[in-house]
């Protein structure tokens, strides 16, 4: 609980006002000096946001069994979800959109989210397929990205910021993993410098005689209590121009 708390960046007191208990009851627990109820447990990793899969293990090494299941996506309980998740895939066609899990695996695409596996070797497609790894891999999406050193930078903000906020050792290797990736001809330390007109920075990747140009949005479940819905995104990717939405179009 004590990592949790200097993660989060919150001093004993701070929890304590929020869980409506003594800043001398929080030292005790984390010392082991009391021990919690499990409604304690439950209620101080909730003002702490402790994920899911981390508010099992705290409830374990404090003596509880674990409460949030965790299910297979293809679980017969999993039916409404997987077909929330199918419709959004087929509805944002022909754009590209993927589901996710906590460490950026893929679980579900549409077809036209296939535009990311042309021409990438078969070791990168092998299961389970790494979405942030295809995304910044030289014989990858790396290799077409116009803007990489912007992008990269961005992703590398984000999984770095994901890692400490999850605890997730699998984010932190896999963060370093693509800052060794290097690239022929490329200047990485080139800063994005927003322009008047800039909202957001785009994928610029050349694809044949063009250049697409698309965003991102990433939306997850609302109030989960399973592990494996809690850790699914779903990211769309739309066109930042008319020529790539003309492109899409057309097919």
């Amino acid at each position: 609980m004590r990592s949790w708390r200097q993660r989060r960046r919150v001093s004993q007191l701070d929890l304590a006002i929020e869980a409506d208990v003594s800043a001398r009851h929080i030292s005790f627990l984390e010392t082991g000096r009391a021990r919690p109820s499990r409604e304690m447990v439950i209620k101080l990793a909730e003002e702490l946001e402790v994920p899911l899969r981390h508010r099992n293990r705290l409830l374990v090494s404090a003596g509880f069994a674990p409460i949030y299941p965790e299910r297979e996506v293809r679980a017969p309980e999993f039916g409404l979800v997987r077909q929330a998740l199918d419709k959004i895939l087929a509805g944002h066609e022909p754009y590209p959109a993927v589901v996710v899990d906590a460490a950026w695996n893929l679980v579900a695409a549409n077809s036209a989210a296939s535009m990311f596996m042309e021409g990438v070797p078969e070791e990168l497609l092998k299961e389970p397929i790494n979405v942030m790894r295809l995304s910044l891999h030289p014989q990858a999406m790396g290799g077409r990205l116009l803007n990489l050193a912007e992008v990269r930078a961005h992703l590398l903000h984000q999984l770095r910021r994901q890692a400490e906020v999850s605890g997730d050792g699998r984010l932190a290797e896999l963060h370093d993993e693509l800052a060794s990736y290097t690239y022929e001809g490329v200047d990485l330390n080139v800063a994005h410098v927003p322009g008047p007109a800039d909202i957001l920075v785009p994928l610029r990747i050349a694809a044949g005689d063009r250049v697409l140009s698309m965003f991102t949005t990433i939306a997850t479940f609302g109030t989960p209590v399973d592990v494996t819905v809690s850790e699914l995104a779903i990211e769309t990717f739309w066109p930042n121009d008319e020529e790539t939405a003309a492109a899409f179009q057309t097919g």
